[in-house]
């Protein structure tokens, strides 16, 4: 393997460990704080929890295996390593992160009192699992133009997120804000990033294959080819194109799902 993907697969493989120990020292933390915290701000957090670790433990496998999902690339010659496989494991990682964002903002609704927020909250899962639709036909067809919709809707859900935290902003105490700024910071990057980098590289890519005349497979051919068939590459020509979105995405992202499971209780968090 040359030593640019092998580096990069290192790190992948070092930040997906300390994720996971990470998490680990959370639950233990949180254990240890159980007896002292209101039972619905046990139940918050403990549901918190359990979602990142279905996002934790997924970013942690896709980090040890890595799949460029249209192209059928792959470092490791396994089934494990297929599209199917990955893509599954990505679907439910990916609902459970969107799930700990929901629970966020419909808990911080409601002890502020916003509708809209709560309007919001009730809307994030949906969205995401249309994204994921999206996404499972873009990898099944080899057409694009599924992930330019699916990331288009990631970042309108962000969006939609951080727009409600802002709405919430004067409902707040003082010494909540902080912890707001923080979630509508992390959102602004990522909408920025999504809108900026990730919708239009794919939209360049669904645009070049349409200049070559690309042939997309249909959805059922598409399951039998991603199912059978993954082509192994250590090529770092190969991957350079994933680098930026997979490191950040399975180290940023993670930090953020582990951080939601120590939100402090909700109660202190309406004026």
């Amino acid at each position: 393997m040359p030593a640019d993907t092998l580096n990069w697969w290192m790190l992948l493989c070092t930040v997906a460990a300390l994720n996971v120990l990470a998490w680990a020292l959370s639950a233990a933390v949180l254990q240890r704080r159980h007896a002292g915290q209101p039972p619905a701000a046990w139940s918050f957090q403990r549901l918190q929890l359990l979602l990142s670790a279905g996002y934790v433990l997924g970013c942690a496998y896709r980090s040890v295996l890595p799949v460029f999902d249209v192209q059928r690339l792959c470092l490791f010659d396994s089934w494990l390593s297929s599209v199917v496989v990955g893509r599954t494991v990505a679907t439910v990682a990916e609902l459970c992160f969107a799930a700990q964002w929901a629970l966020l903002l419909r808990s911080v609704s409601q002890a502020t009192g916003s509708a809209a927020g709560l309007r919001v909250s009730r809307w994030v899962v949906p969205l995401i699992a249309l994204a994921e639709l999206f996404s499972w036909h873009a990898v099944l067809t080899t057409s694009n133009f599924g992930h330019v919709v699916e990331e288009s809707i990631w970042g309108l859900c962000a969006a939609l997120l951080v727009a409600s935290l802002a709405i919430l902003w004067p409902r707040c105490r003082r010494e909540a804000r902080p912890l707001l700024a923080a979630c509508c910071a992390a959102g602004l990057a990522y909408v920025v990033y999504m809108f900026g980098v990730d919708v239009p590289m794919y939209w360049a890519r669904w645009v070049a294959d349409e200049a070559s005349g690309r042939a997309y497979l249909g959805v059922a051919q598409g399951l039998v080819d991603a199912s059978v068939r993954w082509v192994v590459s250590h090529s770092w020509h190969d991957w350079k194109s994933e680098v930026v979105w997979m490191t950040l995405y399975f180290s940023v992202a993670v930090w953020l799902s582990i951080g939601l499971a120590h939100t402090p209780p909700l109660q202190r968090l309406a004026r």
